[in-house]
């Protein structure tokens, strides 16, 4: 981060930058999100031994505009990829995994089998909790069930943005479909959770909103981050949000009975998982 940036959004990086979990990622040829997306908080996690795994490639079927993920046609699916991500776990020596993938709608299931299918790898590798962070399956609730069936810690699915913001930010998506989805889960008995950017546009009072949206769809814990713009095609930052709204946001989460609350400029919707669920302090 350099000029331009609000005091606030200076990062120092850590000294160590996590070389041993690159080398396990391109040994066994998987992705993390904290690579593809950008993430600000890439250094800090793999210096920790930690990453949040991108499966089913590298191309999206959307065109969400806030994303760095390459949009296009997407390879086939790698049916080793589940056994390679639970390798990379046990590798790793993880007790927490976060797994996350591209949208894909050219699947009849949306990926919902390959989310199962590494989730239930990794915990016959190592027995680690698992959070999947999903996409919307197209609102399609048999998709969501093989997901909650093959045994996740956490269900997780972000809405991203306030609604009147969908048609700019995520014009292939939905918002009732989205809460569609974390109301599904929190039926089946999953702990859900769901994450929203700031910084786009949106005012307190519609953030405020979505909170309540989401915890009456069922939703149990949430991160709030600041939107940062991955590149020259993606939208731009309307508004760098002040810590102090970030910290109404959590007071207001805090009234509305989440019992995971993460609001703060570098937050992300992996981060700090394990703390957020209640699996590590």
């Amino acid at each position: 981060m350099g000029h331009g940036f609000p005091p606030w959004m200076i990062k120092r990086l850590p000294v160590k930058q996590g070389g041993e979990v690159d080398g396990i990622l391109e040994r066994l040829e998987l992705n993390t999100v904290c690579r593809e997306a950008h993430c600000p908080n890439r250094g800090e996690c793999y210096a920790s031994g930690t990453a949040t795994f991108l499966i089913m490639g590298k191309v999206c079927t959307r065109n969400c505009r806030f994303c760095a993920v390459t949009k296009g046609k997407p390879d086939k699916l790698d049916a080793g990829e589940p056994e390679r991500v639970g390798q990379a776990v046990r590798d790793m020596k993880l007790n927490y995994v976060v797994v996350t993938s591209v949208t894909r709608d050219d699947l009849a299931d949306g990926g919902a089998s390959h989310f199962a299918a590494t989730v239930k790898a990794i915990k016959e590798a190592s027995g680690a909790e698992v959070e999947v962070l999903t996409p919307d399956f197209q609102g399609d609730s048999g998709a969501v069930d093989t997901v909650v069936e093959s045994g996740p810690a956490v269900f997780n699915h972000n809405v991203e943005t306030v609604p009147g913001l969908y048609s700019d930010v995520r014009p292939m998506a939905d918002y009732e479909q989205s809460l569609s989805v974390i109301e599904h889960a929190s039926k089946r008995g999953m702990v859900t959770k769901s994450g929203i950017m700031v910084g786009l546009g949106e005012t307190p009072k519609e953030v405020e909103a979505v909170l309540k949206d989401l915890r009456e769809a069922g939703a149990r814990i949430v991160t709030i981050g600041q939107y940062l713009s991955p590149g020259g095609k993606n939208l731009p930052v309307a508004e760098f949000i002040h810590p102090d709204i970030f910290a109404r946001y959590e007071r207001k989460a805090k009234e509305l009975g989440f019992r995971g609350i993460a609001s703060g400029p570098f937050v992300r919707s992996s981060y700090k998982a394990a703390e957020l669920a209640g699996f590590r302090k």
